[in-house]
This record gives structure tokens, sequence and C-alpha cells, in this order.
């Protein structure tokens, strides 16, 4: 994506287009891991491992999807989702929101993901009298409701922090002789959350942190599903490109995967 793809939407550019609501996950084929919020945990800890990632001195929650950078092992051949719950950040494409230089939010559409038509069919952008089509303010409260909840997300990760519950996720994987492991994640310190007490207890439970932690604690049954949709991707002939931030080994295929998801 060509940052000259993002486009703010406007009447002017696209008063005469439509969109098609997009019926494939291609466009996050390549993410390993994808930011969640914690509005959304209570139905992401049923399907997904969640984990944290470092950028620079703070956390970011995220839904852990790959074993290896660049890969997201739920994402099918045929683009289709392969979890029973899509994460939030997915669920506006192909629209955005941007800050301006003035810190005002625009909605904005990536035009280069292909969902915009000029069939008859399509999803307006704007209506007859010029305003924004409902589809499209439907998309815009969506975004902005994400929006607020990433501000309390962003709190809940620096008070987890700040109590040092947060700790380095070192994933092992069983490769048939051999073991591997995949750095780069995080993961919450169940010993030092059951010391809690106090203030500190307090504080954590009141804006929502004490919740995450034990969301992400029970989110690590998922893990073993990864290997599995590892094996089950080697199997389809989809290969994997790792590529990207995090320091996710690549994991060899075929064979059996085993995971050691406790230590």
């Amino acid at each position: 994506m060509t940052e000259n793809a993002i486009q703010p939407l406007s009447k002017s550019r696209h008063a005469l287009q439509r969109w098609r609501p997009y019926r494939h996950y291609d466009f996050a084929a390549n993410d390993a891991v994808v930011p969640i919020v914690a509005a959304e945990l209570y139905k992401a800890v049923m399907a997904l491992p969640i984990g944290f990632v470092a950028v620079e001195s703070s956390f970011v929650m995220v839904a852990v999807q790959g074993l290896a950078a660049g890969k997201n092992l739920l994402v099918a051949k045929d683009g289709s989702w392969l979890a029973s719950y899509i994460p939030a950040a997915y669920r506006g494409y192909p629209f955005l929101l941007a800050n301006t230089s003035d810190g005002k939010q625009v909605l904005c559409i990536n035009e280069g993901s292909g969902v915009i038509t000029d069939d008859p069919d399509g999803e307006r952008f704007f209506d007859d009298e010029g305003n924004p089509a409902k589809s499209v303010l439907d998309v815009l409260e969506f975004l902005k409701r994400v929006a607020t909840a990433r501000e309390a997300t962003k709190r809940i990760c620096a008070a987890l922090q700040k109590y040092d519950l947060i700790q380095p996720w070192t994933i092992k994987v069983q490769h048939s002789a051999n073991e591997q492991q995949i750095a780069g994640l995080y993961r919450v310190d169940e010993a030092v959350l059951n010391t809690l007490t106090g203030d500190a207890f307090v504080e954590l439970r009141d804006i929502g942190a004490l919740q995450a932690a034990y969301c992400q604690l029970l989110s690590i049954q998922h893990l073993p599903r990864l290997g599995d949709l590892a094996q089950a991707h080697a199997k389809a002939g989809i290969p994997s490109t790792p590529s990207g931030e995090l320091d996710l080994e690549f994991l060899n295929q075929g064979g059996t995967l085993k995971f050691d998801h406790l230590n």
C-alpha cells in the first residue's frame, strides 16, 4: 500500500463513485499480529491468543495471528477468515481515520483496496444531497468508537507496565526433534498478578487493567491452534514470507507442531 493510496473521503473526489464491502481478508495476510482494544477483549479472548508488543518505551495489546513475521495464519488461501472472531482493526476496512496537522480527524479510504467501483449496485459514498451515505456514517461511527477505545487501552497497558505485570513471552515450539523459540511477544506475569494488593489492585481494577490481564492469560489456550493452522497452510502449499517488525522466527513446516505454551 502506497502512501498516496490513502485519500480523504470528499465529494469532489468520490461523489460519483461507489464501493463494495470487502469479501476476503487478503489485505491482512501479512499481519502476524494486529492491535486490539480492550473493548473487544471479551469476544477476542474466546478465539484468539492475545499478547503485547513493545513499541518504543511502551506496550501495545495485540492479537497473535501468526508464528512468523509477515504471515497471518488466520487468512486462508481463498482469503476467508479462519477464526470465529474478526479484530475490530479489520472491520472498518478500507476506511480509516487520519489526523490532520491541526489535530482533527478525517475519514479516509484506501483507494488501492480494490473496493471502489462504478457498479450501480455498489454502496454510494454520498447521497443525492451531497451528504455522506448512511453506510459511510456507520463506518465513521464505528471507527470513532475504536479510536476512543484505543486511548483507554493505552492507559490499561501503561498501568500493567507500571506494576511490572508485562514480561517477555518466549513461545517454544517443538518441531520434530528440534525446539524453536518465537521472540518479540510479551505476556502478563501471573506470579506478580497474584501478589497484587491494596491500592495497586484497586487502581488496576478500576481502569479495566485487571480484567485485561486475566483475559490475556485465558487466551493462551488458543496458541496451539496456530500450530495446527501452520500445518494446514503447509499442506495447502501456502508460502511463508517472513518480514516486518516482530522478531518472530520462521518455523520450518511439515512434521508435527507441539506448543510448550506455558513457558
